[in-house]
This record gives structure tokens, sequence and C-alpha cells, in this order.
């Protein structure tokens, strides 16, 4: 399996653990990820200001692509949704494709966009096209005995229609799954379809950190072990704002905040170093010696026996 990485803005500034997890998992289960230097922001942030940059930045990328034969693996859910309506619309629309072509210097009818090359999320592609039996059969240490809360997020699954239905919108399980494989615990509580709140961070921080609190108060009387997540953002908001989030509602989380990678990554037996647990801002150094105590005593039952 070959995919062009696409990082988007916020992982390599706010979230290298992602990337480096992310990187790390890739090559242990026979993921090949292509940097492709053509590749900028997926234009998201300028959406709502400027639609037709909007199309030509996403466009840009999509085109990167499909010149080097590529599909695309995508970390940020923002991004995903992005790249997926916009290859999606210029493969329907031959009035839009035509002037964004124009617009790029790029020939028309080479490029098809949705037609030729497909964007999925990092975590859909681990669900659907490499699937459990596979990422099961990697598996090197049982996570058992670890409860951990899984965030979605808005954009991974919303709107449903550019993403074909996948999953359940309203009751996702693709996550949890995935979890699941690790042989985590993956629990429900109130607030996990919420919003994380980053996206109204810029236009009130106090709305965003009251939906934020709101989510790390249902998990944290879960009883759940960490959150487990998938999207940069969301990420920002959980782990580095987390500390900001105690102090403003006069409580204390100390609530490891994991992405997805980092937690298949032990799993899979890679060291925590190698999957950036020092980047963390909640330090989960508990939860790691937890794991890797029962590791070490599960070996010590096998050599005895």
């Amino acid at each position: 399996m070959k995919y062009a990485l696409f990082l988007g803005c916020t992982a390599p500034t706010k979230a290298r653990n992602y990337e480096l997890s992310t990187r790390r998992v890739a090559e242990a289960i026979g993921i090949e990820l292509i940097d492709l230097p053509e590749f900028e922001c997926c234009g998201f942030p300028v959406k709502s200001v400027h639609y037709e940059s909007f199309i030509l930045i996403a466009a840009r990328n999509l085109i990167a692509a499909e010149d080097a034969g590529l599909n695309i693996c995508v970390l940020c859910s923002a991004c995903a949704g992005t790249l997926v309506e916009v290859s999606r619309y210029l493969a329907s629309n031959d009035k839009a494709r035509q002037k964004v072509l124009s617009k790029l210097g790029k020939e028309d009818g080479k490029y098809g966009f949705a037609q030729n090359i497909k964007v999925k999320h990092l975590i859909r592609i681990l669900h659907e096209d490499l699937g459990s039996e596979k990422i099961s059969s990697k598996i090197k240490r049982k996570l058992s005995g670890i409860t951990v809360a899984p965030h979605y997020g808005c954009h991974y699954l919303k709107p449903s229609d550019i993403y074909d239905n996948y999953d359940d919108s309203e009751n996702p399980h693709s996550l949890d799954e995935l979890i699941e494989i690790t042989a985590a615990k993956s629990i429900d509580y109130l607030e996990k379809e919420h919003c994380c709140g980053a996206g109204v961070l810029a236009i009130n921080e106090d709305i965003a950190l009251s939906i934020a609190q709101k989510k790390l108060d249902s998990v944290k009387v879960s009883g759940a072990d960490a959150i487990v997540l998938m999207c940069p953002f969301c990420g920002a908001m959980y782990d580095e704002n987390q500390k900001r989030i105690g102090t403003k509602f006069q409580t204390s989380y100390n609530l490891p905040v994991l992405y997805y990678p980092q937690l298949l990554g032990l799993a899979l037996g890679i060291n925590r170093k190698l999957l950036g647990f020092n980047l963390n801002k909640v330090k989960a150094d508990s939860l790691l010696e937890r794991i890797e105590t029962k590791s070490m005593q599960n070996e010590q039952c096998k050599f005895s026996s």
C-alpha cells in the first residue's frame, strides 16, 4: 500500500507526536507513505472568506497527488473533509474543473480528481483498506486492562454525504473497533460525539474552552485511562489546553491524550520514544508504565510455562 501523506498545517506544528507515530506505525504494518513537496495548506481556513481561493488551494494539492499517481492519506479531519469535498466537486462539475485547471495552468482532460484518486483519513485507511485481520496479525503486545475514551470529532464523518455515509455519523464505530484490536477497552460516555470546541477558538475562546471542558468532565467521570483521537486540532484542545481548562474551571484532569497511532504503536511493540510520547503535553508515564509492566509479566509467564 502506497499513499501520499498529507500533513496539513496543524500536525507539523502542534502534533508532531501524531506525525511521528503515524510514520512508525505505517512502516510496521506495511504502508508506504510518500512525502510530496508540492503539498501545502488544504484551503480550509479561507473557505468562509474567499471560496474560489479555497477551491484553488485544495485543487493544487489534489493535482500534485494525481501527477504522482498516488491516493492521499490525511491526518487532519478538517483537511480530509476539505480535500474530499473539493475533489468530488471538481470531478462532477465540468465548468468549475476547467476554470480551476486554467487558473493553475493545467490541461483539462488529464485530471479527473475523485475519478482518478482517493482521499482518505488515516483511520479510514486502517479500518477499511487494511482491515482488522491484517492489523491484528501484527500485534505483539496486548493492551488489555487499559480503558480509553474515543473521540471522533466533527469532520471525520461529517458531512456524511461526501464520505458516502461511511460509518454512522451519529453512532460511529470505526475508531472503537480499531482501539479494540489492541485489546484496550473502548468505552461509551456522554458527549462522545460532541465537538472539541476548536472551531470557535479564534472567535470566542471562553466558549471553545467550555465545550472542551464538558467533554473532559464526561471522560473523567467515565473512569477512562486516556482519550484516543485522530485530529491534531482536537489534540490541541484536549492535550495542549487541558491545563488551561482545568485552571479556568477550577478542576484537575491529568488525563493523557493519545493519537490512535500512538496507541496502536504500543500494541505493535514500538518503543514509546519512537512514538513521540515525549511530545505529549499531558504526560502518559503512569499509563505507559502499567502497559510495560503487564507486558513484562506476560513475557515472564510465557517463559515460566
